[in-house]
């Protein structure tokens, strides 16, 4: 697995998460073929996993990333109003926005949105000690349904939407854009959109990315069924499941599975649920897009393409966008 069982000390769901948890698990489990959504992969175990799969030599896109974000700082601070609220959409770990804080100081407020809860607020308190000026307001929420942000990023004069690392491409394209048009909301008139996504490259390259010699992906995936196991009273024995990660060439993304390596029975739940000898649980796609193609999808339901800047091996690409002054477009009247 490359990394080592051990207890995560958490405090269990709770409420509406907890609920929203066991119902979307068993609706998963419960269909053909099987599915998870991938934003529970992030408990606090996972988000740290994910932090290490970001230094993995094979693990190109958030070097990537950071490259064109450093290089290209001044031009994107350039694109964003004074006293502008910053709302990054499933932060995580900080570090692509202090590039962006550094090169924009005259900010209102940062709001980082995350459905880690735990994460964002260790690394809120870090940055409160790092930018003492900077209104720093973190969110937990799912960031693929709408939610209210602070009274201060609110009253701001314009909102910058933050949506770094590809995660667009965990949406499927019908959702995207769905989340597009719920980001046009939440950020208001005359917002404007920063998203980092992955280009559309190499099989070879995209394999060795998803199936890292260290196994830290592969630990990463099955940590999902240890969350289940803490958290729903599952009964997965993670020993008799396996990581699969592929590359969907006809539909442009990565595939990530869960496969059973025999034919077993798991109770989640207080549920029964069958697996057949190679039946998997599909955890995550990851579509890889062109820069047009993303365009595309943006200007469909309401965002204009304003700037876009790529790597050296042209694996990355940040864009940007600005919210349409026709609010019926970003209402989603005219669809992807």
């Amino acid at each position: 697995m490359g990394e080592p069982a051990r207890k995560v000390e958490q405090n269990p769901l709770q409420g509406e998460q907890h609920s929203a948890f066991t119902a979307d698990v068993l609706e998963g489990l419960s269909g053909t073929p099987k599915q998870i959504p991938p934003k529970y992969f992030y408990d606090e175990a996972g988000s740290a996993l994910f932090e290490r799969i970001t230094d993995l030599p094979e693990y190109y896109p958030t070097r990537s990333e950071m490259r064109i974000l450093r290089r290209h700082a001044a031009d994107i601070a350039r694109l964003v109003p004074p006293g502008a609220a910053l709302i990054e959409f499933g932060s995580g770990s900080s570090k692509k926005a202090r590039v962006l804080l550094r090169g924009k100081p005259a900010l209102s407020a940062y709001v980082p949105v995350d459905i880690c809860g735990e994460m964002i607020e260790r690394e809120a308190a870090e940055l409160r000690a790092d930018f003492p000026q900077l209104k720093v307001l973190p969110v937990t929420a799912d960031i693929s349904k709408p939610f209210d942000i602070p009274a201060v990023a609110a009253a701001a004069p314009v909102r910058v939407g933050f949506f770094p690392g590809s995660t667009i491409g965990n949406f499927e394209p019908h959702e995207a854009a769905s989340f597009l048009r719920n980001a046009a909301q939440i950020l208001g008139r005359g917002a404007v959109l920063i998203v980092g996504v992955d280009l559309i490259k190499s099989t070879e390259v995209l394999h060795a990315a998803y199936n890292d010699s260290a196994g830290i992906t592969a630990a990463f995936n099955l940590n999902l069924l240890k969350r289940i196991n803490r958290d729903l009273g599952g009964t997965f024995r993670l020993e008799t499941f396996e990581h699969h990660a592929f590359y969907n060439r006809e539909r442009n993304r990565i595939e990530m599975h869960l496969a059973s390596l025999k034919r077993q029975k798991v109770r989640v739940a207080g549920q029964t649920i069958d697996f057949r000898a190679g039946e998997t649980i599909h955890t995550e796609n990851s579509y890889k897009y062109s820069v047009a193609s993303l365009g595309a999808l943006a200007r469909g339901v309401g965002w204009l393409p304003v700037a876009s800047w790529t790597d050296s091996r042209k694996y990355f690409s940040i864009q940007v966008f600005n919210l349409a002054s026709d609010r019926r477009a970003a209402e989603g009247l005219a669809g992807p």
